[in-house]
């Protein structure tokens, strides 16, 4: 039974700053030639919570919204790992294409001494 943490709004934040930096990765090198432009949304500073500046193309940003609103909407406590969940909340589109995103970006970051991002990926 996994154990509650003391402070469920530091995951939260851990999360979407996770998620910012790996659709922020993903988008960098797999759509370079599209037009990108600064994230901007009304319910969260996403430059404030990936801790930079996070540019994306139209696509990325649909999907950044989409994950950052099911992770902040989600009701299970403690939150297991989106893989491990009994009830999936993203919309199967965007489910495969976070997946695409965590597999490309985990490994980039792997690659390039992000090590710290091994326990995320395998847990």
């Amino acid at each position: 039974m996994p154990v509650m943490t003391a402070n469920p709004s530091k995951d939260l934040e851990h999360d979407l700053r996770t998620l910012a930096l790996f659709i922020n990765l993903y988008c960098r090198y797999k759509h370079a030639d599209a037009p990108r432009g600064p994230v901007q949304m009304k319910t969260h500073d996403v430059d404030a919570i990936a801790r930079k500046p996070v540019v994306l193309c139209e696509e990325c940003t649909k999907l950044l919204v989409h994950a950052f609103t099911k992770r902040t909407h989600c009701p299970m406590h403690p939150k297991p790992a989106c893989k491990h969940c009994p009830s999936h909340c993203y919309h199967p589109t965007y489910r495969a294409k976070i997946r695409q995103v965590m597999k490309f970006s985990g490994k980039k970051m792997l690659l390039g001494g992000r090590l710290d991002y091994l326990f995320h990926l395998l847990f």
